[in-house]
């Protein structure tokens, strides 16, 4: 699996730090608001336990699953919610939590979706933005890293749900994907 691997981005140290920084903004940005953290699966599931590790603020949890990509290497454009929240979100703070911000059809489709239930405040926060491939006006409030216009697997991150075990962000070989 490793040997699929270009070169490595962010090492798991370098994850870490940022992750810690990320959780420090969020706990001064919500003391006393009482978030609902709203993961994307099946992504964010590694980023998420590490962010929420690093948050020190009263707050709960939930998850959707949201797909647009299938097995390719491209959003579809077709955005399916596969499993939506267990939670009522009116009047809270919603913080969605997602691995990677690349064209933002998905992110911007889920705001507006959950725009429509009254929460009070909806942010994103994101391990990776990759504004090169935006097609959405979109934008995250929380962003761990820009990353170029690469095919990047690990930490959560897959192609066709492999590579999501190795503990840093790298780039795939593109003979990998275009096989």
């Amino acid at each position: 699996m490793r040997q699929d691997i270009e070169r490595i981005l962010f090492s798991e140290e370098q994850l870490q730090n940022r992750i810690a920084e990320l959780g420090a903004e969020l706990t001064r940005d919500y003391r006393d608001k009482n978030p609902i953290f709203v993961g994307v699966l099946k992504g964010c599931f590694i980023f998420m336990a590490d962010l929420l590790r690093s948050v020190d603020v009263y707050c709960t949890m939930d998850f959707m699953a949201v797909s647009s990509y299938g097995d390719g290497t491209t959003t579809t454009g077709a955005v399916k919610i596969n499993k939506d929240l267990s939670r009522d979100i009116a009047g809270r703070h919603v913080i969605i939590v997602e691995d990677i911000l690349d064209s933002g059809i998905t992110l911007a489709y889920l705001k507006r979706y959950l725009s429509v239930r009254n929460p009070a405040s909806i942010r994103i926060v994101t391990l990776l933005d990759k504004p090169a491939r935006r097609r959405a006006d979109i934008k995250a409030d929380y962003a761990g890293f820009e990353v170029e216009d690469a095919f990047v697997v690990g930490y959560g991150l897959d192609y066709a749900e492999e590579y999501r075990n190795l503990p840093y962000i790298g780039v795939l070989k593109s003979e990998i994907y275009s096989k």
